[in-house]
C-alpha cells in the first residue's frame, strides 16, 4: 500500500507549489483600458505593464470568497484510486489565504495527503516573501516573446517563460498575457524542480476568467505520470466568486 500511494504525495507537492505560485503571480489582476494588441510591443514593455497591474493588486482588492471543485484520479499500478473534495476559498488582503472544506468523498488517505496539502501549499504561497520571489518579474524570470494569438478575451501575447533559480514554486513554460488588460489569461507549464525520482513529468494547464473588474483562476488540470507506470490527474473547477 505504501509503494501505491507514494507517488501521490509527491505528485502533490509538485503540482500544489506551481499551483500557488501560479495563483499569486496571476490571478486578481486589475483591469486597464487598453483594447487591442499593440503593435511592435517589446517582451520588456509587455513584462513591465503585467508588473504594474499586479502591483495595483492590493490597493483594488480587499478580499473575496469562491468555490473551488477538486477531483484526482489515480490510473496505473497496482490499481485506481479517486478523491474529491469541495471548497469555499477566502482571501483578505494582503495575504491572508483560509479555506473551509465543505464536503469530502473517495479515498480517505488522498484526502489527507494530498487534497488538504494544495491548501497548504497555497497558503504558504501566499505570505508576502513567497509571492515576491515567485511573482512574474524579471527577478524570477527570463522572459521571451513567441507572438501573439486569439483569445476569448480579444487576443493575447505568448511569452515563454524560464525561472532564474530552483525556488519550489516556480515554473517554466508558457503565459498568455491579455492585451487589454495585460492579465495572465492561461499557464501551460512543468514545475521548475522535479521534486522526486518517483516522478517522470508534471504538466499543468491553467486557465482564469474575467468577473467585474478582475481576473480570477477558472479552471486548472494537471497530469503527471509516475515511474511506476501510473498517471495522477487533478482538475480543479472554479466558480462563484464575490469580490468585497
Amino acid at each position: 500500500m505504501k509503494i501505491q500511494l507514494r507517488p501521490f504525495t509527491l505528485f502533490t507537492l509538485a503540482f500544489a507549489l506551481l499551483l500557488a505560485a501560479a495563483a499569486f503571480a496571476a490571478d486578481i489582476q486589475p483591469i486597464t483600458t487598453s483594447t487591442a494588441l499593440a503593435a511592435g510591443m517589446s517582451v520588456d514593455e509587455i513584462v513591465a505593464r503585467l508588473g504594474q497591474q499586479n502591483a495595483q493588486r492590493a490597493a483594488a482588492l480587499h478580499g473575496f470568497e469562491g468555490k473551488r471543485s477538486y477531483r484526482l484520479a489515480y490510473h496505473g499500478f497496482p490499481s485506481g484510486i479517486q478523491a474529491e473534495m469541495e471548497v469555499v476559498a477566502h482571501y483578505q488582503a494582503p495575504e491572508n489565504k483560509s479555506f473551509d472544506v465543505v464536503s469530502e468523498s473517495g479515498s480517505k488517505l488522498l484526502q489527507s495527503k494530498v487534497l488538504n496539502k494544495l491548501l497548504e501549499g497555497e497558503q504558504e504561497a501566499a505570505h508576502a516573501e513567497n509571492q515576491r520571489q515567485t511573482s512574474l518579474t524579471p527577478d524570477n524570470y527570463s522572459f521571451t516573446l513567441l507572438g501573439s494569438r486569439p483569445s476569448a478575451y480579444g487576443g493575447c501575447y505568448r511569452l515563454g517563460v524560464e525561472p532564474k533559480r530552483d525556488n519550489k514554486f516556480l515554473y517554466r513554460g508558457e503565459i498568455c498575457v491579455n492585451a487589454a488588460d495585460f492579465a495572465v489569461e492561461s499557464i501551460d507549464a512543468e514545475p521548475a524542480k522535479n521534486p522526486s525520482f518517483w516522478i517522470k513529468k508534471t504538466r499543468i494547464e491553467h486557465r482564469y476568467q474575467k468577473v467585474g473588474q478582475f481576473w480570477f483562476p477558472l479552471s486548472n488540470k494537471s497530469v503527471t505520470n509516475v515511474r511506476m507506470g501510473g498517471t495522477a490527474t487533478l482538475n480543479i473547477d472554479y466558480t462563484g466568486y464575490e469580490v468585497r
